[in-house]
């Protein structure tokens, strides 16, 4: 199957090729031209009209929408989660756990690794699964958010060993407090197994959270949220994220999570890679205000935004395209380096950038086209094209 893009902006982590064309062949993006390409016949032709063409986004962090959170363990739960994804632009994801009881844990983990070997039986085009976003439950109680906190324990390397098995070997980001008893341990193992390492609902120092990173910590979880407070006498794991390259820190752009100004600090601390647009949605997103879900607990989502009974915050309902939106007109970073931030940082950071994450010939032709509101209009899937309008 060979088809044409012709009229498109097509946004590479580099520029916008204003008036360009692509051609997918096989899955695969084939070429890229400066007007219209000329590679012989096509079985199909798509004119972009000239909106824009950009790698699909890709959500590491995120626990449900429309009504459904994984921890339901369903296929058919997946299912209907993985299509709500591909209408907002996001065309691969992991499912991420919550803290919960082990059993709980267990079932998601099995359910998720059999769901991304076997693959779904619903033959409409949806986002990729590529994996699991193990949320806890290695945490430090005081900032545990909506973390339930009857749940929350030190790490276990037998237990992690398990879970990995359990999932397949799915597991692509474990979240955990590197200050924790057990924390280092399970570091040092988890970077052996070649899984990203989050810092998260943690009330680590400066200094403790620089030795986590020494050890392999590479990834902040929503930065500043469920976390110990920056201070200028205590910089805390806030001044170590965004002092050390070596880490990128998710943000959570809804305008409720985080001041404005809080995400321009990090955007100039961190710079374009460093980054990670995330949605950390929960199953109120896509429906209307009302009582939900997650971990068990009660969810009251008023005005768009998600809290337990107490006031924390529980999640969002936000989606990733909205993400990109706020970047752009928030914060007032770029839109190529807003796609980047949604597309080509999260490949990086679950190790999937040779294929996936960026406009560029021979990667897998993940695709979205959006006009200049970033509303989606088309996506595709592995060259398989899906009508978003």
């Amino acid at each position: 199957m060979k088809i044409l893009i012709k009229n498109a902006n097509i946004v590479t982590p580099y520029e916008i090729k204003r008036s360009s064309s692509l051609v997918i062949e096989d899955g695969k993006i084939i070429n890229i031209c400066k007007g219209l390409c000329e590679d012989g016949s096509f079985d199909e032709i798509i004119d972009a009209e000239g909106n824009y063409l950009s790698p699909g986004f890709i959500d590491i962090h995120n626990h449900g929408n429309f009504g459904h959170d994984f921890m339901e363990a369903t296929f058919e739960a997946f299912d209907i989660m993985a299509d709500f994804h591909i209408k907002n632009g996001v065309t691969s994801f992991l499912a991420t756990t919550i803290t919960q009881k082990d059993s709980a844990i267990r079932r998601a983990l099995i359910s998720v690794g059999e769901y991304i070997e076997s693959g779904s039986k619903d033959s409409k085009i949806k986002a990729q699964m590529l994996g699991i976003y193990l949320e806890g439950p290695y945490f430090a109680v005081e900032k545990k958010g909506a973390q339930p906190e009857e749940y929350i324990k030190t790490p276990d390397i037998g237990e992690l060993k398990e879970f990995i098995d359990l999932s397949k070997n799915n597991i692509k980001i474990v979240a955990l407090a590197p200050e924790i008893d057990g924390a280092k341990e399970a570091v040092r193992f988890l970077r052996e197994k070649g899984i990203t390492i989050s810092a998260a609902h943690t009330v680590a120092t400066y200094e403790e959270a620089k030795l986590g990173m020494d050890m392999g910590i590479t990834l902040i979880t929503h930065l500043y949220n469920g976390m110990r407070d920056f201070s200028h006498r205590e910089p805390g794991i806030i001044g170590a994220a965004l002092t050390d390259e070596r880490v990128a820190c998710e943000l959570i752009c809804d305008g409720i999570h985080l001041h404005v100004g809080a995400m321009e600090l990090a955007v100039r601390m961190k710079g374009k890679d460093g980054i990670v647009l995330v949605s950390d949605a929960m199953m109120a997103t896509g429906l209307e205000d009302g009582k939900y879900e997650l971990g068990g607990q009660d969810v009251y989502v008023r005005d768009g935004a998600a809290r337990l009974e107490d006031g924390t915050l529980a999640g969002s309902t936000l989606t990733l395209d909205r993400a990109v939106y706020n970047m752009v007109h928030l914060v007032g970073v770029s839109l190529e380096d807003a796609v980047r931030m949604a597309s080509l940082n999260p490949a990086r950071v679950i190790g999937v950038e040779r294929t996936k994450g960026s406009i560029e010939i021979g990667k897998d032709a993940d695709l979205i086209v959006f006009d200049r509101d970033i509303n989606i209009l088309m996506a595709i899937v592995k060259g398989k094209v899906r009508n978003c309008r």
